[in-house]
């Protein structure tokens, strides 16, 4: 793989240029400032009388994909929000969704595979908003789980070994860059599958965890080290994928049903590797955490740098560019 002209294209890509949109909402906002809620985790994590954390987050989708496969749509709109909360640590607990559409026809297929997500995950619909008589097709939905032991963005440390665990048993969704390998998958292997990330945070095998966004798996990543105040040195070439997918759009932009980059302690990484392992899940070391607040990415004995968080934020959810480079003066 020719690192530079991966390179290139991550950063000109849409998955971490819509990233990067986060930046100036979390200014703007001054999310973070007024609670102790930190922000740039897949889900706000509450902290909850009885004892662990309440979860909560939302996903919005864009119109064309809306509009293009309207039941797929549905379907996501519940996979990708459990998604978030698995990757916590957490279980869901319900979801409710706000839709609109430019008629019946179009709403029906949007809540039928919202509908068929939530008997195959086991996770029920509990109301929110609709619209049939919209100019175009949008769709958000919102979800709230429970998680006992937190998987955190923020919580990765320098020597911690990064891992990533995909479901390689399907196909791309064309012409979105969507891998699905879930909505033909028997319910209670996708439940199981899910199940693995609350037990190993609840056994204490793993600390930080993020599921892979449409920034790819490069661009996830590097949220996790942003957040983490980190660095991490990355072999494309270890990251698992599937044998006839094309490399760059792998990395880059897929968006697999199930798929997660995790942060383990070395000690623990051949017993996390073989959980996964054991559900016919691919998962391998695909990199280590440093503290250079840099990511690294390796191919072979090419090395480039891709990102270096000390002088550019990404999300803007880490410590600030200017905070660090008063640190470095001092």
């Amino acid at each position: 793989m020719n690192l530079y002209e991966l390179l290139d294209a991550l950063h000109d890509s849409k998955g971490l240029t819509h990233k990067r949109d986060i930046e100036a909402v979390v200014k703007t906002l001054s999310l973070g400032a007024h609670s102790d809620i930190k922000v740039g985790d897949d889900c706000a994590a509450i902290p909850h009388p009885g004892g662990g954390y309440t979860l909560f987050a939302i996903e919005g989708f864009l119109p064309g994909f809306v509009e293009r496969d309207p039941w797929f749509a549905g379907w996501c709109g519940i996979m990708v929000n459990l998604s978030d909360i698995y990757s916590m640590g957490g279980r869901p607990s319900a979801v409710v969704d706000a839709l609109w559409s430019r008629g019946d026809e179009a709403m029906q297929a949007l809540l039928k595979g919202m509908a068929d997500a939530s008997r195959t995950y086991g996770v029920p619909i509990v109301g929110g908003h609709s619209n049939s008589r919209a100019d175009s097709g949008h769709l958000a939905v919102s979800v709230l789980g429970h998680a006992n032991a937190l998987l955190t963005s923020f919580d990765a440390e320098a020597g911690d070994l990064l891992i990533a665990a995909v479901d390689l048993r399907g196909a791309y969704r064309e012409p979105f860059p969507h891998w699905n390998c879930a909505t033909d998958a028997p319910p209670e292997r996708l439940r199981g599958d899910l199940e693995l990330l609350p037990t190993l945070a609840e056994a204490g095998l793993c600390v930080a965890a993020k599921d892979i966004s449409q920034a790819g798996w490069i661009g996830t990543t590097m949220m996790l080290l942003e957040c983490s105040a980190i660095g991490a040195s990355l072999d494309v070439d270890a990251i698992p994928k599937p044998l006839a997918a094309d490399a760059q759009r792998w990395l880059l932009s897929a968006f697999p049903s199930f798929g997660f980059v995790l942060a383990v302690k070395p000690r623990h990484a051949e017993q996390v590797i073989a959980r996964f392992h054991a559900r016919d899940l691919a998962c391998a070391v695909i990199g280590q955490c440093n503290d250079s607040r840099k990511l690294e990415l390796r191919s072979g004995s090419d090395r480039a740098i891709a990102w270096d968080f000390s002088q550019q934020a990404l999300i803007g959810c880490g410590p600030s560019v200017s905070n660090t480079h008063e640190k470095a003066h001092a």
